[in-house]
């Protein structure tokens, strides 16, 4: 089965279950390419799940991309939990949708 969950270059690519299972063993054992590769994946396709696992495998860009993906949804609770947990950029997000 292929599903669709990101773009590069203004396409959508495609990505098979098994390669999504690749990826995610490189990226447990360090491979920075896999990670990043998720990350975008994740972020593209809105995977918040994905991308908070990899935050919290410590991914900074995926913490990044939850940031922003919060922020543009205003999901304050999301940006709680990610200031919580020591991002700047969410204390800063948080600060300016809230006045906190």
């Amino acid at each position: 089965m292929r599903v669709d969950i990101g773009r590069r270059c203004g396409r959508m690519t495609a990505v098979s279950d098994e390669e999504l299972a690749m990826l995610r063993e490189r990226a447990a054992v360090g491979d920075r390419d896999a990670t990043d590769q998720l990350v975008e994946l994740a972020g593209e396709s809105g995977d918040l799940d994905e991308l908070r696992r990899l935050a919290a495998a410590g991914s900074s860009d995926a913490a990044a991309v939850l940031v922003e993906l919060a922020a543009e949804r205003e999901d304050l609770d999301e940006l709680r939990e990610l200031a919580a947990a020591g991002s700047e950029d969410a204390q800063e997000v948080l600060a300016e949708l809230t006045d906190e």
